[in-house]
């Protein structure tokens, strides 16, 4: 079964807001990057939470059959990398979002707003 890029977007996006991500945003780099379509970054409060949007996440899309081709940082939950293929997930604990400010370093992407 294939999954398109928006699907895999909407599905981590659905699951992230479940588990209550802060400050969700998303990042359309078609055109821009050849690394992702979209990147997808939000924060969790405590390490706890940070880790319970990422495994929400995996869940998710592993119920539809998609692989996870990398996940980093789920031990120290500061910050959680998730390598969805066309949709890579930032997971930032409150206290490294704004020191790493991902959104600046992409400034040339669209930021999506209706997901």
């Amino acid at each position: 079964m294939t999954i398109t890029p928006e699907e895999l977007l909407n599905i981590s996006v659905e699951a992230a807001e479940d588990k209550k991500a802060n400050d969700l945003v998303v990042l359309d780099l078609r055109g821009i990057s050849l690394v992702a379509d979209y990147f997808v970054i939000c924060h969790g409060n405590s390490d706890t939470q940070v880790q319970a949007i990422a495994t929400e996440i995996r869940k998710r899309i592993h119920d539809k059959g998609v692989a996870l081709r990398g996940l980093e940082g789920m031990d120290a939950a500061r910050w959680v990398l998730m390598d969805i293929g066309d949709v890579v997930v930032h997971i930032f604990h409150r206290d490294e979002r704004e020191y790493y400010n991902i959104e600046r370093l992409w400034s040339d992407a669209k930021v999506v707003e209706n997901v």
